[in-house]
């Protein structure tokens, strides 16, 4: 093998040196390490290396020699001629020399072995290689953001994806390995232990010093490492060992230990939009080679539409289900697979309601669900809250209008409307689909069934008409800013009386300068005691006129 040839093999390990004693005698000195990871040792007696097959110092000087052959590729002992007699030692593979993982046996299946393309998981098979095959995540990913300009031009350090499942986490960490020529080590939240994260941080040490190829670390579901496992990472991470990428469903500022955060660039993946699931769909039906174009297929439009909009963002969803689609589905007396909607429903296993997303059904849906919650029929709001969920709708557009009706139609009859409305919004967005469910039928309920009042949303209205259409009225003097140097002199503040220094904290003042009302108070539930307060307030202000 010619020495350009041996320099297009993977990795390159520095041995030791051969140093002639004279002619046709050699004696090595080899450099101090443990090579047995790799089945090689030296053998200090014999002053050579052995390893599965045979020893190869010899007077075999300046030439490239077999060693070994394995399931992983040809290994190469080349030994390079130097002055004064030296000749420097390498050894030369097809595979990774500093790999965490040992070679396997020839009677043990590889962890990397796949299986035949047509065997492989669809999803897996439309795995996007590129970042010009990649789908969605174009507010990160478009030409000229951040993140594109930092993997195109290799200047990655530590990164953490975040978002729901099927968004493209992981394909991403593989594209920016590839593009960035790194080493791809995958570690899991859940199974990975300390043991095995120290070993791939020594590879990964061990590789960059040999052969300059930085490591890029993945770390799937990396909130779920406790504090220790997260500390580990700390040193390689902040000096440039590894290039951290860890992905997670939940946000890190919350779940990730802070120095590993701050450590790391965040970016949030977002579920991928129906044109981009619909567009995968279409690269699945059409690829030939990865994909299920080699099958006669006829799919439904409709069938495609409902794939999209039912996966939720999820790519891997909606190709799973597309898959099962081609492979159960029999052939018609054509030879041709027909996918319609009834196995589209089927495959998916949720059933197509008439809702869409920006339409009539939308907006018609969510119509009927408000009124019935002004209408005090929490059956009614409940069946149309879960039509809406059944559909796949945005919880948070749901609970927005829930924080709506809980100030326009409940208002001050039970504040604790809003209350509980703003914290179903905000336990929605943190959990998501389907637990979200749960607080967003709590607050319907609560809403559906408390007192009703629209006096504070008739109040603002009522101010708002007379701005807009009646004279400016001005600010009387007496409750103008007075903290200003000169304020004085004006008049500003003068004869202003603080409630808080009479009795029940209440003083009769004119606080609007002319004689008008927008607040009318109910009798609905709490607001009938405010109602008594204000009324009595209003007596004493006209007593005192």
């Amino acid at each position: 093998m010619p020495h350009r040839q041996a320099k297009r093999l993977e990795e390159t390990l520095f041995l030791g040196y051969v140093v002639l004693t004279r002619p046709g005698r050699a004696r090595l000195h080899a450099l101090e390490g443990n090579y047995n990871k790799w089945g090689l040792a030296f053998d200090a007696g014999r002053q050579a290396f052995t390893g599965s097959r045979k020893a190869l110092i010899g007077p075999h000087l300046g030439i490239i020699v077999p060693w070994a052959l394995s399931k992983r590729g040809l290994v190469w002992v080349f030994l390079c001629r130097s002055p004064a007699r030296a000749c420097k030692l390498f050894l030369v593979a097809e595979r990774d020399l500093f790999s965490s993982e040992p070679e396997p046996r020839d009677d043990e299946p590889r962890a990397d072995r796949q299986a035949s393309p047509r065997q492989t998981p669809l999803a897996a098979r439309m795995r996007p290689r590129t970042l010009d095959e990649y789908a969605g995540q174009q507010h990160i990913l478009k030409p000229g953001m951040l993140l594109r300009r930092a993997i195109e031009a290799d200047r990655i350090q530590s990164l953490i994806f975040y978002g729901p499942p099927g968004t493209g986490k992981t394909t991403l960490a593989q594209i920016i390995a590839n593009r960035t020529e790194s080493k791809f080590e995958r570690l899991s939240g859940v199974e990975s232990n300390v043991a095995e994260m120290r070993r791939v941080l020594s590879g990964a040490a061990n590789r960059l010093e040999n052969t300059g190829r930085p490591t890029l670390l993945f770390i799937d579901e990396i909130h779920r490492f406790n504090k220790a496992q997260q500390d580990v990472l700390l040193p390689d991470v902040e000096g440039g060992i590894i290039r951290l990428v860890g992905a997670t469903t939940h946000n890190p500022f919350f779940f990730v230990n802070s120095p590993l955060v701050s450590r790391s660039q965040i970016f949030e993946l977002q579920p991928l939009g129906e044109a981009d699931i619909r567009q995968l769909l279409g690269r699945a039906l059409a690829d030939e080679e990865r994909g299920l174009g080699h099958l006669k297929m006829d799919v439904a439009s409709e069938a495609l539409d409902h794939l999209s909009v039912i996966s939720d963002g999820d790519a891997r969803k909606a190709l799973s289900s597309l898959e099962i689609a081609a492979l159960t589905t029999p052939p018609d007396d054509d030879g041709i697979i027909r996918v319609t909607m009834a196995v589209a429903e089927e495959c998916i296993q949720k059933k197509a309601v008439v809702y869409d997303g920006d339409g009539d059904q939308h907006y018609d849906t969510i119509s009927a669900f408000i009124k019935s919650i002004r209408g005090s029929d929490p059956d009614a709001a409940l069946y149309w809250l879960a039509n809406m969920i059944h559909a796949g709708e945005d919880p948070r557009f749901i609970t927005r209008r829930l924080m709506i009706s809980a100030s326009e139609d409940i208002g001050l009859a039970d504040p604790m409307a809003l209350v509980l409305s703003t914290s179903a919004h905000q336990a929605a967005e943190f959990i998501g689909w389907p637990e979200a469910r749960i607080p967003i039928a709590e607050a319907t309920v609560y809403l559906a069934t408390a007192n009703k009042s629209n006096s504070a949303y008739t109040a603002i209205n009522n101010a708002l008409e007379e701005v807009k259409t009646g004279r400016t009225i001005p600010v009387p003097k007496h409750l103008r800013d007075a903290h200003y140097a000169g304020a004085k002199q004006l008049g500003n503040g003068k004869e202003y009386k603080y409630a808080h220094a009479f009795k029940g904290h209440f003083v009769a003042q004119d606080y609007l300068g002319v004689d008008k009302r927008f607040y009318d108070p109910t009798e609905q539930g709490v607001e009938k005691k405010i109602k008594d307060r204000v009324l009595h307030w209003r007596s004493l202000q006209e007593k005192a006129k």
